[in-house]
């Protein structure tokens, strides 16, 4: 939790944003939930009773105000939606909770904000072909199941194949990556493979999903990126939604080196490649 207090102040402080750019989301209203989400388990984890069993997958325990910071991460990302669709990006500095289904939370994850904005999106009819691009070193098991019947929502999850979750889901573009792969293997398959998305698919809209658990000090992460070549995936990532004037929102997702500092610089880094692209 550290880094998304951390986060602000260093890019306030080098002037990468200014305090004009940030916005503080309220909760978000339940029936814009429970179009991704179960109803009944929405209803349960408000009243803080999800079962032992249910918690323990989350990871968390569970509080009020642990609910309440999921409801404002995910109104941050639809907020952000409307931001990205004036000025072509905007982040979310917490987000990415791509683990969780649709009623069941897990991996640190109790609803998936990018799950509930793109429909948000779809239901606003502001985007009829969303792109989901995942690049977190675990899968997007829960955006991969919640969208697997939704032809408008295409879901790109390029994660490490020895990796959690255990029981990987059916994205409609799966990459698993091998344990150790390094930045000169890692960036030409991404570049290759976004330009041929964005050929084919031509969508109206992105959500990035920026882990930087992809890098070599990552201790859960198994792959072998460094902070250089972590940058140059976001910026893979941008050039390609700025080239084509995709509006695109990105969060920040997992991120697990043992030093704060290696995990602050590498989620800086999205937002300075941002500048350099979208400024």
């Amino acid at each position: 939790m550290q880094k998304y207090e951390l986060l602000p102040e260093q890019l306030l402080y080098e002037g990468t944003i200014s305090r004009q750019q940030l916005f503080t989301p309220e909760p978000l209203e339940d029936e814009v939930v429970c179009r991704v989400h179960d109803a009944g388990y929405l209803a349960r984890m408000k009243a803080v009773s999800l079962t032992a069993k249910e918690i323990r997958k989350i990871g968390f325990p569970l509080s009020e105000a642990l609910v309440e910071r999921e409801l404002r991460i995910a109104k941050g990302t639809v907020e952000a939606c409307l931001f990205a669709r004036e000025d072509s990006i905007a982040f979310n500095i917490a987000g990415g909770t791509h683990h969780a289904y649709r009623a069941a939370g897990e991996g640190f994850c109790l609803l998936n904000d990018q799950a509930i904005a793109a429909q948000w999106l779809l239901d606003r009819q502001l985007a009829a072909n969303i792109l989901i691009v995942d690049l977190d070193v675990h899968q997007g098991n829960g955006t991969a199941s919640i969208f697997a019947e939704e032809r408008r929502v295409f879901t790109f999850s390029m994660h490490g194949s020895d990796n959690y979750p255990h029981h990987k889901e059916k994205s409609d573009l799966d990459m698993a990556l091998p344990t150790g792969m390094t930045d000169a293997a890692y960036l030409p398959l991404l570049e290759e493979t976004l330009y041929s998305l964005q050929e084919s698919l031509k969508p109206d809209f992105i959500f990035y999903q920026a882990g930087v658990d992809v890098l070599e000090t990552d201790k859960l992460g198994k792959l072998k990126l460094t902070r250089a070549g972590c940058a140059q995936r976001d910026r893979l990532v941008l050039t390609m939604a700025k080239a084509a004037g995709i509006p695109v929102v990105v969060c920040m997702g997992g991120g697990y080196s043992n030093r704060i500092s290696d995990i602050l610089e590498a989620h800086a880094n999205t937002y300075r490649v941002a500048n350099e692209i979208f400024c």
